[in-house]
């Protein structure tokens, strides 16, 4: 008798391991992008050396976006920064959707409400999304959240709806320092691909070592942020 059940044993941790392994094997792979223009690929630059904080881009993209009060899609979060003298610095730091060419919260959707847009850009069909929240913990950006009024996830969309009537973000057409800049990097002739041939080396991402391949890029950006960055502001 003993025999036999570890016998069932044995047949029942196989079997539970092989149905984990296969349902792993479809939930980590990329599925195809859809929608947009594949012969775009957009991308963000941000200027931290004119962003002065003002907190213009949050609140236009909070008036565009209709986000629920105390959720924003992006922000500018204030870091009070020791440096190598013990002074104290202020640092801000707009915040957003990376946009990733590697997007960890498209395979976790199990209904597949998040997506990638043949230009990149990563948006939420909200008819399919069920509020799981497995993207929200998949991104290492802390740059999703569940809408409290929808009950869906939301984030940035880069304002696909404006790029596709030829206008701009609403947090780069309110930014009064001009420290936002969108654009096709696909083509050598937009601002962005010519700003970033200009200062390819002044460059950085946020979390290089997650492999998203991000595609917000920052110019001034101190190296201490680029992998403690966390959801919230805070003093180090």
């Amino acid at each position: 008798m003993s025999s036999r059940r570890e016998f069932l044993k044995s047949v029942g941790g196989g079997t539970i391991a092989v149905a984990t392994v296969s349902c792993d094997s479809v939930i980590n792979q990329q599925p195809p992008r859809r929608e947009g223009d594949s012969s775009k690929r957009y991308a963000m630059l941000v200027d931290l050396e004119k962003c002065i904080g003002c907190q213009a881009c949050t609140m236009s993209c909070n008036v565009e976006n209709q986000t629920p009060i105390g959720q924003f899609r992006t922000t500018v979060d204030q870091y009070e920064f020791f440096d190598a003298l013990n002074n104290v610095t202020n640092v801000m730091l707009p915040r957003l959707c990376n946009h990733c060419d590697d997007a960890p919260c498209v395979p976790v959707c199990p209904v597949q409400a998040t997506f990638q847009r043949e230009d990149g850009i990563v948006v939420v069909d909200n008819e399919r999304c069920v509020g799981c929240a497995y993207c929200v913990q998949a991104c290492p950006y802390n740059a999703r959240f569940i809408n409290e009024e929808t009950n869906t996830a939301d984030k940035c969309t880069f304002c696909e709806h404006r790029l596709e009537d030829g206008l701009l973000p609403a947090c780069v057409e309110s930014c009064v320092g001009g420290a936002r800049v969108i654009g096709d990097i696909k083509d050598s002739e937009s601002t962005i691909s010519k700003t970033i041939a200009e200062r390819g080396g002044d460059l950085k991402v946020l979390k290089p070592d997650a492999k998203t391949i991000p595609m917000v890029y920052y110019i001034g950006l101190d190296e201490a942020f680029q992998d403690k960055i966390s959801g919230q502001p805070t003093l180090w």
